[in-house]
């Protein structure tokens, strides 16, 4: 028996662009797109009506623009991953959407296969992010010079996440169980001061514990 479809809110202010987006997703049999939303206040709306898997939000919005929802949604479904999917590659607006919760950040022009993978690893929890985005993210990562405090382990898996991967396959990679992994993650946040796995991959990177490809 395959997996159910994943479920996809589709949020930007332009209706040409939905409609693209719902064209190409269709394409491929594993996404259903099952709304659409013109602003962030609708977004939030559509999120309590249709409870999708992932949203692609964009970010300059009127009425209530992509980070404050991202935000909103985030608080409200913290199971559901919101990518940001936005023409804007300004400092700012790429540091509070992942500050708000958006677990990847890709600009338009993103080759069309590389959003469909970017919205399939969003909903096995991993990072994806437009590489000018990571560099300029990277720089806005603050903690409290934890790093070593990390053990060697931590370390390892700390590695492993800033290169997208989930739990899942960070316990099949290194033999451990996953609810292990998933304690030493949530122990490494913790020693760093960091919030989520998309500012543990950041801070990795800043570090250089990995590099951009």
């Amino acid at each position: 028996m395959s997996d159910p479809a994943l479920k996809v809110l589709l949020v930007d202010d332009h209706a040409v662009v939905r409609q693209g987006l719902r064209m190409f997703l269709a394409t491929d049999g594993g996404l259903v797109v099952v709304g659409e939303a013109q602003n962030g206040q609708e977004a939030i709306q559509k999120v309590a009506e249709l409870h999708p898997d992932v949203v692609l939000m964009d970010l300059l919005m009127p009425v209530l623009d992509g980070v404050q929802a991202t935000r909103e949604i985030k608080a409200r479904y913290p199971e559901i991953e919101v990518v940001a999917l936005t023409s804007a590659l300004e400092d700012q607006l790429v540091a509070e959407a992942i500050h708000a919760g958006a677990s990847g950040y890709l600009l338009k022009d993103t080759h069309p296969e590389e959003l469909v993978e970017a919205i399939y690893a969003a909903s096995r929890g991993e990072v994806r992010l437009h590489p000018e985005a990571a560099r300029r993210l990277a720089q806005e990562v603050r903690t409290a010079g934890m790093r070593e405090a990390l053990t060697p382990r931590e370390t390892e898996i700390l590695r492993l996440v800033a290169h997208g991967l989930s739990n899942k396959r960070i316990a099949k990679q290194l033999n451990l169980s996953e609810l292990t992994v998933k304690t030493h993650v949530s122990n490494l946040l913790s020693k760093l001061g960091l919030s989520s796995r998309t500012q543990a991959a950041l801070f990795a990177i800043r570090e250089g514990l990995v590099g951009l490809e």
